[in-house]
C-alpha cells in the first residue's frame, strides 16, 4: 500500500512538472526518453541471446 501511495505521489509530481513545461520541451524530452528506452531494450534482448558473460 505504501508503494502505491509513493507511486501516485511521484506520478503527480511528474505530471505537474510536465504541465508547466512548454509543449516543445515536453515533446523533445519524451523523444529522448523513448530513444533511451529503445536502446536499453535492444541491448537487453541482445544480451539475453548471446548468453551470460563469464568474467
Amino acid at each position: 500500500m505504501l508503494f502505491l501511495v509513493a507511486a501516485l505521489l511521484m506520478l503527480g509530481v511528474v505530471l505537474g512538472t510536465v504541465a508547466h513545461a512548454p509543449l516543445g520541451f515536453t515533446a523533445v524530452a519524451a523523444a529522448v526518453i523513448a530513444v533511451w528506452l529503445g536502446i536499453f531494450a535492444i541491448r537487453e534482448r541482445h544480451g539475453r541471446r548471446s548468453g551470460p558473460s563469464t568474467n
